[in-house]
């Protein structure tokens, strides 16, 4: 009996050193043999409570995003950028363990290393032209910003390489299967903050509507979700996520749709958001909204009684896509979150944070969010984007892919070729 009682009371301390070193994780996701039930918003006693800490740093964090909104593209950038900060920082420490990481000092810089390369890899294919856009009237500034930009991936390359035997050279007797976890993990990492918050920043700079209406769709289909649930849900969805009701995901289908079509129609009237923007500067922009921004009158009459006030309504061609985005956010996306979900109890963790109060971590209010990044940018690429070819998109490829030298070499053969033109006419 005493080597049984030994045996059971020496396992506890097993479980709380693993829990130790990841910070975040001070609350344990319970068995899915525990029910959800007692798990329901509707039933947790301290609801109220949680409700007023979640709302009062949305109302911080909405607040902050309006701002920075009405700052302008770059800044939407930088916000996006210090995002995937703090999501890196968060994965990372995921995985993070205390003893292992003492033993192999400069080890945690090789994961920022790699995470840095990605960055100005990535980054600097989505920014290299509309830099050199926005310094071109400074001739010295041009030729210097068109050569970083020439050898940038001569750059990230050897950047990589000096990580990748930087890692080998670090690599310790008995602490290999931790190391190349941690490798292996680090590239997970960067597939996932990457390789789908990446397609945000194109989004931005094809104009500001296509990035803050899907972002604020996933946040209006989070908020709607957690107070159906909160007032009205009393049948458990999925087991991944014990809070998450049947009236919580229908009654925010719902209001995410209709928010989708009105939203598009208030967002669509103003040219900061529906603007392009072709350099990296921030002034204010001024553009011909297109056909997609364009109102347009649908009659009402046959269709609504004699008494009714408005005879014809007014709707722009885009909330038609918008709805679309709206399906998407409110069917799909949430699924963002179950994958988070199923990955948290995988680790046995509440939050992958806890920069928050009552939201948890970033990445846990971003999950949802990089999956609508994706569809948004491929939605927009493959049904509003024309596919044939304008004068003005033929400009735009003149103007990001070719050198100051070779725009002017082909002003001067255009201009050759408009003159014999001319002289055949005549």
């Amino acid at each position: 009996m005493q080597k049984d009682t030994t045996t059971s009371s020496s396992t506890p301390p097993t479980n709380t050193g693993r829990i130790r070193h990841r910070k975040r994780s001070n609350e344990v996701i319970p068995e899915d043999g525990k029910a959800n039930g007692g798990k329901l918003l509707v039933n947790d006693k301290s609801k109220y409570k949680s409700m007023l800490i979640r709302a009062y740093s949305s109302v911080w964090m909405i607040g902050s995003f309006v701002l920075i909104i009405y700052m302008g593209h770059l800044y939407i950038t930088a916000m996006i950028v210090v995002i995937q900060i703090f999501m890196a920082r968060e994965l990372f420490n995921l995985l993070r363990r205390a003893h292992e990481d003492k033993q192999l000092p400069g080890f945690r810089l090789l994961n920022w290393h790699f995470f840095f390369t990605a960055m100005l890899f990535v980054y600097g294919r989505i920014l290299s032209q509309r830099l050199v856009n926005t310094v071109n009237s400074d001739k010295v500034l041009y030729r210097l910003v068109s050569s970083l930009i020439k050898y940038h991936m001569v750059v990230c390359y050897s950047l990589y390489i000096t990580g990748f035997i930087w890692f080998i050279l670090t690599l310790k007797k008995k602490m290999y299967k931790y190391q190349f976890g941690q490798y292996a993990w680090t590239h997970m990492i960067l597939i996932v903050v990457f390789g789908q918050s990446s397609f945000t920043v194109p989004s931005i700079f094809e104009g500001i509507f296509w990035f803050l209406l899907p972002a604020t769709l996933i946040v209006i289909n989070d908020i709607a979700a957690y107070f159906f649930g909160f007032f009205f849900g009393r049948t458990p969805l999925i087991k991944l996520s014990p809070k998450k009701t049947w009236e919580g995901f229908i009654g925010a289908s719902v209001t995410t749709i209709i928010s989708a079509f009105m939203l598009a129609n208030i967002m669509g009237r103003s040219q900061w958001l529906t603007c392009p923007r072709k350099d990296l500067s921030t002034g204010w922009l001024d553009c011909d909204p297109g056909l997609l921004f364009t109102p347009e009158s649908y009659s009402l009459l046959g269709w609504t009684p004699l008494w009714f006030p408005w005879k014809e309504i007014s709707i722009l061609p885009v909330q038609w896509h918008a709805l679309c985005l709206g399906l998407f956010a409110s069917i799909i996306a949430p699924f963002g979150g179950f994958f988070a979900s199923g990955f948290k109890r995988a680790f046995k963790i509440k939050d992958f944070g806890d920069s928050i109060p009552g939201h948890g971590g970033l990445t846990d209010r971003m999950d949802c969010q990089m999956v609508m990044a994706v569809f948004a940018y491929i939605y927009h690429q493959s049904f509003v984007v024309p596919q044939s070819l304008s004068v003005e998109m033929i400009l735009d490829q003149i103007l990001m892919n070719l050198s100051f030298d070779e725009q002017e070499a082909l002003y001067r053969r255009l201009g050759e070729m408009l003159q014999q033109g001319i002289q055949r006419m005549t």
